[in-house]
C-alpha cells in the first residue's frame, strides 16, 4: 500500500483503522510529488491512499502521476476538507472513491473492493495484452508472425513511393529442415525452429524486422538497405546458420539457409508481390546449391520458369477443388503370344478447364515444386477406382489398369491405408490394378518406396518401374524394388531402328527383365516397324502413339 499523506499521525490514524479491520499491509508513506513519482517507478502497489490538500500538490496530481505509471492502480482519496463537489471532480479524475477522515467506516470495505477491482483490472489488462502479443507474433518462436510482417512490407512500400527511400526483402529457407523434422520428430524440429530464430535475431538490427512466415521459411525486412549492405547481412545470416550445430539426442546435423533477395523499389505495388518475388529468388538460391543469396532478377530464365510454376499452384489447388481432374486412358497391346492374357490400359491424369484439356506435362512440374503432387495422386486413386467400381471392370477376372504415383507420396503414411481401404469399400480386385513409379522418383525414395511396394503387395497390388534405363544405376536398383513390371524409357524406344545403342539399351533392359521374371513394356511405339522389331527382340507389350492414341476414359 502506498499511503500519499504530509501528517504522520494521520497516516499512523489510517493504519490503526486498518487494523482494526483485519488489514496489516506493507506500506510506504510519501509525503510530496517527487518521492511519490519514485515509489511508483519502482514498486509494486495493489492500492494508493491519498490525502487531498498537501503543501505543493494535491490528489489530482496524484491521480496524474499514478495514472502516468500504473494505469490500472486503484487510488481512494482520504481527507478532511475535500467538498462534495470537489469530490465528484476528483471521481471524474480517476479516483475509485474518496472518504472522510472523521468517519473512517467505509474504508476497509471500500479497500477490499478496489484492491480486489484492481486485481481483476491488471489481469485483464495482461490477457489482454497477450492476446494483442499473440495476434501479430510467432507462438513457438515469438517472432513477428506473417501477418504483422506483411503490414510492416506495407508501410515500407509505402515510403518507398513516398520517399524513394529503398528497403531490402529477405526470404529465408532452412535447407535441412524437413529431414531433421522428419527423422527426429516435431520436438526436434520446433527446438530447431526455435534455436535458428535465437541466432538470427541477434543479427538483426533494432529498426530491422525478423519474423516466422510459416513452416521453415522466415523474412527479414531490412529498412534504409540498399542491395550492396543488405546481400552482406544476408551472407552474414547464411555464415552464422551454416557454422551452427544442431545437436538432438547426441546426434549432430548441419543446417543451412537458402536466401531470396528483393530490393523494395518505386516498382512495386503489393506485399504479396513483393513476397512472390522474394520466394522465387530463394527457390532459385535452393535450386543452385544451397546456403547461398540470390537477387530477384526479372531476366533470369530459372526466375521465370518458377514463376509460370507458382502460377500454376492456385489453378491446381482450384482444379482439386472444383473437381476439375478428369482421367484418359491409353492401351497396351501384347506383342506376345503368350503375354496376351487380358486387357490392359494406363490412367493418364489431365486437367479440364472447359474448352481446354490440360496435359500432364504442363502442371505436374509445378505440382512436384510446390509439394500438391500428393494431392493430385488422390485424387487420381479416388476417379480410378470410382471408374473401376461403376463399370465393374475392377471385379472382374481379367484386365491390369495401370495407375501412376508421385515419388512424393510414397512418403506419405498414410496413402496405403487409404488405398486400401478404398478398393475394399469397392470391392475391387487388388491384382487388377498396378501402380506406376518413375526410376528417378524411386531411386530418390528407395527405402520409402520399398516399404510402400512391399506392403502393397502383400495386398495384391502390382506395380510397374517407368522410364526404365533412364538412370546411371537403373540395374543395381533393379534388385531393390519388387515390381511385376518394367516400362522401358521411351526415349531408348522411339530411335532403336536409327541408333544401335538405344537397340542394345532396349535389348538389354528386356533381357534383364525377363531374368528378373518380370513383364516388359516398351514405350512411345509410334509405326509399325519399330513395333515389330520390339517383337523380334521379345519384348512382352508395347504402348505409344503407334498402338492407341490416349483418350477420354468415358
Amino acid at each position: 500500500m502506498l499511503i500519499v499523506e504530509d501528517s504522520e499521525d494521520d497516516a499512523l490514524l489510517l493504519l490503526r483503522e486498518m487494523r482494526k479491520g483485519g488489514i496489516a499491509p506493507y506500506h510506504e508513506l510519501v509525503d510530496s510529488e517527487d518521492r511519490l513519482s519514485y515509489a511508483l517507478r519502482r514498486g509494486k502497489w495493489d492500492i494508493v491512499i491519498t490525502d487531498h490538500n498537501m503543501p505543493g500538490f494535491s490528489s489530482f496530481r496524484v491521480l496524474e502521476l499514478t495514472k502516468k505509471y500504473c494505469k490500472d492502480l486503484p487510488v481512494i482519496i482520504v481527507s478532511g476538507t475535500i467538498g462534495e463537489g470537489v469530490a465528484v471532480t476528483a471521481m471524474k479524475a480517476g479516483a475509485q472513491d474518496y472518504i472522510m477522515k472523521d468517519n473512517l467506516s467505509r474504508l476497509i470495505p471500500a479497500i477490499d473492493r478496489e484492491v480486489r477491482e484492481g486485481f481483476m483490472r491488471q489481469a485483464k489488462r495482461v490477457a489482454e495484452n497477450a492476446l494483442e502479443h499473440m495476434a501479430y507474433h510467432d507462438s513457438l518462436t515469438d517472432l513477428v508472425n506473417r501477418r504483422e510482417f506483411e503490414r510492416r512490407l506495407v508501410q515500407a512500400l509505402e515510403d518507398t513511393h513516398k520517399t524513394g527511400r529503398h528497403h531490402v526483402l529477405l526470404y529465408l529457407d532452412l535447407d535441412q529442415f524437413k529431414i531433421i523434422n522428419d527423422t527426429c520428430g516435431h520436438v526436434a524440429g520446433d527446438y530447431l525452429l526455435k534455436q535458428v530464430a535465437a541466432l538470427l535475431s541477434l543479427q538483426i538490427r533494432s529498426d530491422d524486422t525478423l519474423a516466422r512466415l510459416g513452416g521453415d521459411e522466415f523474412g527479414v525486412l531490412l529498412r534504409g538497405c540498399d542491395a550492396v549492405h543488405a546481400h552482406k547481412v544476408a551472407e552474414k545470416l547464411c555464415e552464422v546458420v551454416h557454422e551452427f550445430r544442431f545437436v538432438w539426442q547426441n546426434k549432430p546435423f548441419s543446417v543451412s539457409l537458402s536466401i531470396g533477395m528483393v530490393v523494395i523499389n518505386e516498382n512495386y505495388n503489393s506485399a504479396g508481390e513483393l513476397l512472390s518475388h522474394a520466394d522465387l529468388a530463394c527457390y532459385a538460391a535452393k535450386d543452385r546449391g544451397r546456403n547461398n543469396v540470390q537477387l530477384y532478377e526479372t531476366d533470369d530464365s530459372d526466375m521465370q520458369q518458377r514463376q509460370r510454376d507458382m502460377n500454376w499452384t492456385s489453378r491446381i489447388q482450384q482444379a482439386l477443388q472444383n473437381n476439375s481432374f478428369c482421367l484418359w486412358q491409353q492401351e497396351m497391346v501384347a506383342l506376345q503370344p503368350e503375354a496376351n492374357d487380358g486387357y490392359r490400359t494406363e490412367f493418364l491424369v489431365r486437367l479440364n478447364e472447359g474448352d481446354d484439356i490440360v496435359p500432364p506435362g504442363a502442371f505436374i512440374p509445378a505440382a512436384e515444386r510446390f509439394n500438391l503432387m500428393t494431392r493430385v495422386d488422390r485424387k487420381v486413386i479416388d476417379l480410378a477406382f470410382d471408374y473401376l467400381d461403376r463399370t465393374g471392370l475392377g471385379r472382374e477376372s481379367t484386365g491390369t489398369f495401370f495407375i501412376n504415383l508421385s515419388g512424393s507420396s510414397f512418403n506419405e503414411p498414410e496413402l496405403f491405408l487409404y488405398i486400401s481401404q478404398l478398393a475394399e469399400r469397392y470391392k475391387l480386385i487388388p491384382e487388377r490394378i498396378c501402380f506406376e513409379i518413375t526410376e528417378t522418383s524411386a531411386i530418390a525414395n528407395l527405402n520409402a518406396t520399398q516399404r510402400f511396394i512391399n506392403s502393397a503387395k502383400r495386398r495384391g497390388f502390382k506395380f510397374a518401374l517407368d522410364d526404365f534405363g533412364a538412370g546411371m544405376s537403373s540395374f543395381s536398383y533393379l534388385k531393390a524394388l519388387p515390381v511385376d513390371y518394367l516400362k522401358i524409357d521411351g526415349g531408348f524406344v522411339r530411335n532403336l531402328l536409327d541408333d544401335p545403342i538405344d537397340l542394345s539399351i532396349v535389348d538389354a533392359c528386356n533381357r534383364i527383365g525377363h531374368s528378373a521374371g518380370l513383364k516388359t513394356v516398351a514405350e512411345f511405339v509410334e509405326n509399325d516397324e519399330v513395333r515389330a522389331r520390339l517383337v523380334e527382340l521379345g519384348l512382352d507389350f508395347a504402348q505409344g502413339y503407334g498402338i492407341s492414341m490416349p483418350r477420354p476414359l468415358e
